[in-house]
């Protein structure tokens, strides 16, 4: 086994990121405080007490450093540095003073326009549950243009609880190490990433971690989507990722999340941008979890739907596929029977007063 990248040990480079991120968020959490840039308390909060955010610039200093220790200078990685800057830059903005969706949507296409175009960081053929499917070159930036926007956004709607975020994409991260490994693809660009990312969001966790003492703010969040996706896309082209049911199930909670938020705003006739607090962690906590109990809940169904990929790489794809879908429908099971679609309690006091009324 191969342990080493670019003449650099792979704890190496875990444990120095870790390590510059643990000493950067206290920097950040004092830049959040004098900056006024806050998370204050409100009816759909959990936190009694403002919290500053701006944890994201920590990790985005430590993956700055992890970079200048242990890449290489790419057109690749120059376009991943420039979209990431911008993500970076407007995400401090709107930690600050809110930023309208429609601007802050329009600089994260910039954002994957650059990796996309300029990086040539994009997939041209997606194999999916047996599946082939090639495309042009117009569609290939299409669809990849559209998967970094929807990861990014996916990522940032979840965050919602201490230390979901930041641990939904560590498992992330360590997950696609570990197929690196066993597809002997240690050495790719995304793999590199993958590690220093990794280091970067653990040493943010130590601080993240219920009770949370600092949040990722939209300059985290985003930007933690943002290298998802790209390491995702980066997979493709170096063959770590051999389909697109290795993305898929490990960020299975956050997709699905997504999914049923949107669905549930429209249902409610609301725009897709309104905040609620009918999550799937908020649905956990509604069921008298406490905030740790229902993060380390989350964490162990994503640790499941991530070796359920590295189960999809060993050869053992049907049967993965199939273990994949009866979790699937397990948790889609758990999930409609919560309120994240609509809310059972309001059925159930309309038909009380119906059949009051009936009497």
């Amino acid at each position: 086994m191969n342990w080493m990248i670019n003449n650099h040990n792979i704890f190496e480079i875990v444990l120095v990121t870790f390590l510059v991120s643990v000493i950067l968020v206290p920097i950040a959490k004092k830049v959040a405080y004098h900056i006024n840039a806050l998370d204050i308390p409100n009816e759909r909060k959990i936190h009694k007490v403002p919290i500053p955010r701006l944890g994201g610039l920590a990790i985005f200093g430590s993956f700055l450093i992890g970079y200048v220790l242990y890449g290489d200078v790419t057109t690749q990685m120059l376009s991943i540095l420039i979209g990431s800057f911008l993500i970076v830059i407007v995400g401090i903005i709107d930690d600050i003073k809110p930023v309208r969706a429609l601007y802050k949507f329009i600089v994260q296409t910039v954002a994957a326009l650059i990796v996309v175009i300029y990086g040539q960081i994009y997939f041209t053929e997606i194999t999916f549950l047996g599946l082939n499917l090639k495309f042009n070159l117009v569609t290939s930036y299409a669809l990849s243009t559209f998967f970094i926007l929807a990861i990014s956004n996916a990522i940032n709607l979840i965050d919602g609880l201490d230390g979901l975020c930041s641990g939904i994409s560590s498992i992330y991260f360590v997950t696609i190490a570990i197929i690196a490994f066993i597809l002997n693809k240690i050495g790719g660009l995304d793999i590199i990433l993958a590690l220093i990312m990794l280091g970067a969001t653990l040493g943010f966790l130590v601080y993240n971690f219920p009770p949370a003492k600092i949040f990722l703010g939209d300059t985290g969040s985003v930007f933690l989507g943002f290298m998802i996706s790209i390491i995702a896309l980066l997979g493709f082209k170096v063959a770590t990722l051999t389909s697109l049911v290795i993305p898929i199930t490990v960020l299975s909670i956050p997709i699905i999340d997504t999914g049923m938020a949107i669905l549930r705003r429209l249902l409610k006739h609301k725009s897709i941008a309104t905040p609620d607090k009918e999550h799937f962690h908020h649905q956990l906590l509604k069921l008298n979890f406490s905030p740790r109990i229902s993060i380390l809940i989350i964490y162990l169904i994503n640790i499941i739907f991530s070796v359920v990929s590295i189960l999809y790489v060993i050869n053992d794809s049907r049967e993965a596929i199939i273990l994949y879908v009866v979790l699937l429908i397990l948790l889609l099971f758990v999930i409609l029977k919560t309120d994240i679609l609509y809310d059972h309690s309001k059925n159930k006091k309309n038909k009380a007063k119906k059949n009051k009324h009936k009497k």
